[in-house]
């Protein structure tokens, strides 16, 4: 079995996460699964090729190598609901458009969900904990990048079209006000694609457990409407913007960068 993810640590106070482009599934657990389920149509793809930046600018970059249908790791180990609206639960069982993942009689139980996190998500976030603590030791704060991506039209989730760039802070309360600012003007310096604050995603778990702006920890999840950069259904293939997307983020990574903390 392959690792659980793969760090590059970074010499500045950010790391970039991205806990969804993995698309490892032990064999054990893909056998269970439905053909189309196997083609795992819910990963955040090419997400870790958009921030491959990081390192350059000194900021750290950790990524899942599993899939998010193994266990997903941003949501909460109780699987407690993040939004008033459906979603999909902490060892999904339907993808975003509400297919069953599972061949019948295969769904996990409860004792293979608490297996699968004690497996693969406690010792994920444990990891990621511990590489946030060292930041914040370090520099005295650490700053946290969700990122993400999505089909921007997914039925189950949400009505109608998903914006293109979709910033969540937890409603101001994960990450200092001035960084989300600074977020919103690197954000909102790209032409054609829209753009929201806290909408729907206004961050999963990860985004709202380590975003304690009081601690020194401040947290960002940025959802991108696949479209923007590839072509969502199978065969999935980049497209030019791609590039000028990668751009945009490197100007929030340095964004994020170039704040303090007030003294």
């Amino acid at each position: 079995m392959p690792q659980l993810f793969e760090l590059q640590r970074g010499t500045g106070p950010i790391l970039v996460n991205v806990p969804h482009a993995g698309t490892h599934v032990p064999a054990a657990i893909a056998d269970g699964l439905t053909a189309p389920a196997r083609d795992l149509p819910d990963t955040d793809w090419y997400v870790d090729e958009l921030y491959g930046f990081a390192p350059a600018l000194e900021a750290g970059l950790m990524v899942a190598t599993h899939s998010r249908y193994v266990v997903d790791l941003n949501r909460p180990p109780d699987d407690s609901a993040l939004y008033t609206t459906r979603g999909t639960g902490l060892v999904p069982d339907r993808s975003f458009a509400g297919e069953p993942l599972y061949q019948p009689g295969r769904q996990p139980d409860a004792a293979e969900v608490r297996r699968r996190v004690e497996q693969y998500w406690t010792p994920y976030h444990a990891a990621l904990g511990a590489e946030l603590e060292r930041l914040r030791h370090s520099h005295g704060y650490a700053i946290l990048l969700d990122g993400h991506s999505i089909v921007s039209r997914a039925p189950l989730l949400f009505e109608g079209r998903l914006p293109d760039l979709n910033l969540g802070s937890n409603s101001g309360q994960s990450a200092h006000g001035e960084l989300i600012r600074g977020a919103m003007r690197a954000l909102a310096s790209a032409t054609g694609w829209s753009l929201v604050l806290d909408g729907r995603f206004r961050g999963g778990h990860i985004t709202r457990y380590y975003g304690r702006p009081a601690e020194g920890l401040h947290a960002l999840q940025l959802e991108l409407a696949q479209c923007i950069y590839m072509r969502e259904a199978p065969p999935r293939r980049i497209r030019e913007d791609m590039q000028r997307l990668a751009e945009l983020l490197q100007r929030l990574v340095s964004e994020l960068a170039a704040w303090e903390p007030p003294r």
